[in-house]
């Protein structure tokens, strides 16, 4: 999927309506003609419009001197493309100019956006400042002083305004780079407007930092832990060359040749089992009757199993040409799996079963692991109340908190549960406050979309830094994330699949950094479409479906049905989740699909 063309300089005008964004635009464009400086203009309207009528600001910006005059609406954009259902955005309109003949955009609008822009600022507009809530405002025009330590211009001085916007010009990117912090920059946005579900998860990953702390533990409590320190072998493994089948131990320098293997007889001079040993060098024309595991004499090298054997009193021959002997048969080295000092272990492996007998085979009952990730959750609304409660007119139960709960005690989290938080500004602060002192890491679910109470955004900004983000992602596309202190938050969404979808595809992730898993990757493969599955164009969609083995032996899935962030049952039927990528506008039967089993992560 394409993205805008961030190498070119990108410069927004923020101000509220009567500022007269306009008319210094208008008056600023001839200075910037005469620098040499080409420039294009894109403004966003609130209102229908007609195209380059006389008296009209694309008309009067375009006569100006703006070499490209591109206007939106909710409506249309011009080059004149009609958008009735969905509204052209920044980036699309960025893409649709012809960068190789600019030196800079310039941006009238668009003000909740993050990229970079100069505040503009009249008093007698009676309005608040924008730069204390927006980090991307870069530097201050205004006729009254500003309390910033942001560059700051006379909004009536045009002169130094445009020395400023050719500084920007020249210096590219610089202003941007230096700004950007945890919120989308204009190289992150899709053509839908939003950011896309990798990058998301990559600016998430990159604020997360592993604890440096560990613990021991008795081996058997160790299970779904990751290990703290690489683990060395202090012995050989096995101990001792051994013998791999029951039969007889011989020299590999005593076989005879093939045609005379089957004549020659061995005096059998001791019976080894396994934890004991013959503690005799093994002569020329000797075999030791052994049996699996244990270690074979000195001198002896090789093993042929009883059923080769034809025994007699004291006496042993072995097999015809079909089945010859060869030195070095049927026989374990010592330090063959593992040798004195040699990593069994790596550091950052979860402990699962094998890794459990393997520390055991080394003699080790105890083992150091990172300190468990403890999680925070909680649930907000006054709509959501308690399991086990008799249900109130327009009240939901919650259930949230429980998939939640058993998804990180499935990943080997502590969960600290703070229940349901009542929809108050004092209760949410107290709770995050206090959820940031004692865990690692905070979950909420729901309050992070569009139209939410204000609130909950002033109290995550009061208390850290957040930033809400419209994921191009269905089901889950409101998503917030940032620091409460110095503890990761993410506020999830409402609807009980998408704060599962939103989980896997976020939330567990960072869980596995924070828990010292390098390049942790959720298991991916290809199928069949069973059925054909419609899906947007640009956007990835989740879609929980059955995946099994066809009758040709091919894997194949089909959906789970009815499809709706809030319909639960379609989860606990689901195997997997259909992943269509942004590039696929709808998968047709037979065609592959990505996979993401859910077997063990929920």
């Amino acid at each position: 999927m394409s993205q805008i063309n961030a190498s070119l300089p990108l410069l927004g005008f923020a101000a509220f309506s009567g500022t007269g964004k306009t008319t210094l635009l208008e008056a600023m464009l001839p200075k910037l003609v005469e620098r040499d400086i080409r420039v294009a203009v894109i403004k966003h309207a609130h209102h229908n419009f007609d195209i380059d009528q006389e008296g009209k600001d694309s008309y009067r910006l375009r006569k100006a001197g703006a070499r490209q005059m591109l206007i939106s609406s909710r409506y249309r954009h011009a080059l004149v493309t009609e958008t009735p259902d969905e509204e052209a955005n920044l980036p699309y309109l960025v893409s649709q100019l012809d960068h190789t003949q600019l030196d800079l955009i310039l941006v009238e609008g668009f003000k909740k956006l993050s990229f970079p822009k100069i505040e503009l600022h009249r008093e007698e507009v009676g309005k608040p400042w924008l730069h204390p809530d927006d980090p991307n405002i870069i530097a201050v025009a205004a006729n009254v002083t500003a309390d910033t330590t942001l560059p700051t211009m006379d909004i009536n001085n045009l002169d130094e305004i445009t020395d400023f916007v050719v500084s920007f010009a020249k210096q590219g990117n610089a202003f941007k780079e230096k700004k950007q912090k945890q919120g989308l920059a204009c190289s992150d946005l899709s053509p839908s407007g939003m950011l896309s579900v990798d990058d998301g998860r990559q600016r998430i990953l990159s604020q997360i930092v592993p604890p440096a702390s560990a613990q021991s533990v008795p081996l058997k409590e160790a299970l779904g832990q990751i290990v703290a320190h690489d683990i060395s072998s202090p012995v050989n493994v096995p101990q001792h060359t051994n013998s791999a089948m029951d039969g007889y131990a011989i020299r590999g320098d005593d076989i005879p040749s093939k045609d005379e293997q089957k004549s020659k007889a061995y005096q059998v001079v001791a019976h080894v089992m396994a934890g004991h040993c013959y503690d005799q060098p093994l002569e020329k024309g000797q075999a030791v009757r052994i049996m699996t595991g244990a270690p074979v004499p000195e001198h002896a090298d090789t093993v042929v199993m009883r059923e080769q054997a034809i025994e007699g009193s004291d006496t042993v021959t072995f097999g015809t040409q079909k089945s010859a002997i060869y030195p070095g048969q049927n026989v374990r080295l010592a330090g063959e799996d593992l040798a004195i000092g040699q990593v069994a272990i790596a550091k950052g492996t979860q402990i699962s079963a094998p890794e459990l007998g393997m520390i055991a085979s080394l003699g080790i009952d105890n083992v150091s692991i990172n300190t468990p990730i403890k999680v925070a959750i909680f649930s907000t609304g006054d709509e959501v109340q308690q399991p086990g409660e008799v249900q109130k007119d327009n009240c939901i139960y919650d259930s949230n908190r429980y998939t939640l709960h058993a998804m990180l005690t499935q990943i080997g989290c502590e969960v600290i549960d703070f229940g349901i938080i009542e929809d108050s500004e004092a209760s949410l602060e107290a709770t995050l406050t206090q959820a940031s002192q004692q865990a690692d890491l905070i979950l909420s679910s729901g309050g992070v979309s569009v139209g939410d109470a204000d609130y909950i955004k002033t109290v995550l900004n009061k208390l850290g830094e957040i930033n809400f983000w419209r994921i191009n992602m269905r089901p889950g596309r409101p998503l917030a994330f940032g620091k409460i202190a110095e503890t990761p938050f993410f506020g999830l969404p409402g609807n009980p699949v998408a704060v599962m979808v939103v989980f896997l595809q976020f939330v567990e992730p960072a869980i596995r950094k924070l828990q010292g898993i390098e390049n942790w990757q959720p298991q991916v493969f290809n199928a069949a479409a069973a059925e054909r599955l419609l899906s947007r164009p640009g956007r990835t969609e989740y879609t929980r479906g059955i995946y099994k083995l066809d009758a040709n032996g091919r894997l194949s899935v089909k959906t789970t049905g009815q499809q709706g962030s809030g319909v639960l049952r379609s989860m606990s039927e689901a195997n997997c989740l259909i992943e269509i990528v942004p590039e696929q506008p709808g998968v047709e039967i037979g065609e592959t699909v990505r996979v993401i089993p859910l077997i063990s992560r929920i």
